[in-house]
Parts: C-alpha cells; sequence; structure tokens
C-alpha cells in the first residue's frame, strides 16, 4: 500500500524550519518558499515532501508554478 503525501499544519512548518510566522509567508510571495494549499473552507497546509525539499537547500529553492 502507497503512503499518501502528508500534508502539515503552519505549527509544524514553523518549528521544523525555524522561520518566523511573517518572513514564511514573505518567502510564499516571493516564491522562494512552497505554496500552502487548501484543505478545508477555513485552514490550510503544506505538502510535508515541498517542506522538506526547502529544508535541504534553502538557498536554491524556487517554487515550481505549475502545481
Amino acid at each position: 500500500m502507497s503512503n499518501p503525501e502528508r500534508i502539515i499544519r503552519l505549527k509544524t512548518v514553523l518549528t521544523r524550519t525555524g522561520l518566523s510566522r511573517s518572513t514564511l509567508y514573505r518567502k510564499i510571495a516571493e516564491g522562494s518558499f512552497p505554496r500552502q494549499i487548501s484543505i478545508s473552507v477555513h485552514g490550510t497546509g503544506w505538502h510535508e515532501s515541498a517542506v522538506d525539499r526547502w529544508i535541504a537547500n534553502p538557498a536554491a529553492y524556487r517554487e515550481d508554478r505549475a502545481e
């Protein structure tokens, strides 16, 4: 059985990256951090694999706008 893509929430993203909330959203606007995805009417999250790619090499990360 395949492991589905895991979605992580804001608090987990901030803890794992060490970024502040304002820095995170600024980087999203610049395209240098993965965009969040809608998971409910008022909830968002991030694909864990995208955050892991950013953690592996934050300076080289550029968002693929085709997603």
